[in-house]
């Protein structure tokens, strides 16, 4: 039997929308405080499905994980038999959301009948200080990908369960992870967004931050803009990007046009946003990129109908809170590729709060994220980026 580290230790389980599957310790004892509960004298399973958002179970006693079924046994064989407990899970934070939600792999967890014979033994108490995360079928490529994060949070090696179909056991187990919103922590916790910034900075910024994208700046630079662009034909696009990226230089940016690709490592483009003083970007999913911005620096969102909760709740927020210089650019209706689709008294362009209500679902998705182009007022957009170019070129003076 092989033994992993002897340090206190949870399983969470999280499934996410690729369905990954794999196994890293981490420890949070440098990276969120969380308090150990009591561990209680009798071995249970419970679930809690209160949530909107999420389902939560735990299994409080020695586990075993076979990865083959996808099943979590509860070792206690007082309990086992017919009246063993039998709880299903899809462990991803957003249950309302059938679209990902189909994707995602039921994992079983039950007392009995016994499960496989342990093969990887964790001899670690149930504490929440290392944490060993069973994340569903793990590919190379994203392993690659988001390794350096994952080591700020454990130094061990991942193993991944598709390709270690070994029993592994534990003395607890967790199932799920709590969600607090888009973008978000747990309100009035001192782990506040700009200490996870702290988080990528440990992740990333010990690398070499300079690369082909972005040499080191000479000491007489003019702010630097990432100006985020998308390939033609996905939607969700600024059809004049090239006469708004030529009003930029026009007002005294260095510019440097970045399309996030397979291609480009994430330690790249963190290096790349990093170094840079000022984002501009349309609503979408690469404007996550906006953390790695430094706290102080300029970003502005472009923003297109029907998207100013999301748009906010995602990006702009969040921005403030890491201490980003945060600017709106709302696109007219006129401007929006949409009018063209539907009648002006349509509820979809007349009044899209009403028509999305409480239904962000994928359809409502589509017609705001990827059927929607927009044309930027050159005139207006001018006055929003001599506006970030203020508030960069104070921070670029600030920063030395």
């Amino acid at each position: 039997m092989r033994k992993r580290n002897p340090a206190a230790t949870v399983t969470v389980f999280l499934s996410i929308i690729t369905a990954f599957l794999f196994v890293f310790e981490i420890n949070l004892s440098s990276v969120f405080r969380l308090s150990s509960a009591p561990t209680q004298a009798k071995q249970v399973i419970s679930c809690n499905r209160s949530h909107k958002e999420y389902d939560l179970c735990s299994i409080t006693g020695a586990t075993v994980v076979d990865p083959v079924t996808s099943t979590f046994f509860l070792v206690d064989l007082t309990i086992s038999g017919p009246g063993s407990i039998v709880e299903k899970i899809k462990p991803y934070p957003r249950k309302w959301e059938n679209f990902p939600m189909q994707r995602i792999k039921e994992l079983a967890i039950t007392s009995g009948p016994s499960g496989p014979e342990c093969e990887v033994q964790h001899n670690s108490p149930a504490i929440v200080f290392n944490v060993v995360l069973v994340v569903s079928k793990a590919r190379d490529w994203w392993l690659n990908r988001y390794k350096n994060p994952l080591h700020v949070f454990s130094s061990h090696p991942i193993v991944t369960l598709d390709n270690d179909p070994s029993a592994h056991c534990f003395p607890s187990a967790t199932l799920g992870f709590m969600s607090y919103g888009f973008m978000a922590l747990m309100p009035n916790s001192s782990q506040t967004l700009l200490y996870f910034r702290g988080l990528l900075d440990k992740a990333f910024g010990h690398h070499d931050q300079y690369s082909i994208f972005n040499p080191p700046l000479k000491s007489n630079s003019p702010p630097q803009l990432v100006f985020m662009a998308r390939s033609k034909g996905i939607g969700g696009e600024i059809l004049n990007q090239d006469e708004g990226v030529k009003v930029a230089k026009e007002i005294g940016f260095d510019i440097i046009l970045f399309e996030p690709t397979g291609k480009i490592s994430l330690q790249q483009a963190y290096g790349l946003i990093n170094s840079s003083h000022a984002m501009v970007g349309m609503h979408g999913a690469t404007l996550t990129h906006s953390l790695f911005l430094r706290p102080g620096s300029a970003f502005m969102q472009v923003m297109s109908l029907g998207i100013d909760w999301v748009g906010k709740m995602c990006f702009g927020e969040p921005a403030r809170a890491i201490g980003i210089q945060y600017i709106e650019y709302k696109i007219k209706v006129e401007q929006r590729s949409l009018v063209d689709k539907y009648d002006k008294n349509d509820m979809v362009i007349k009044d899209p709060a009403s028509f999305q209500g409480r239904n962000w679902s994928s359809d409502v998705m589509n017609i705001y994220l990827k059927e929607q182009n927009v044309k930027l007022d050159l005139v207006r957009f001018r006055d929003y980026l001599m506006e970030t170019y203020s508030k960069a070129k104070t921070f670029m003076e600030k920063m030395g």
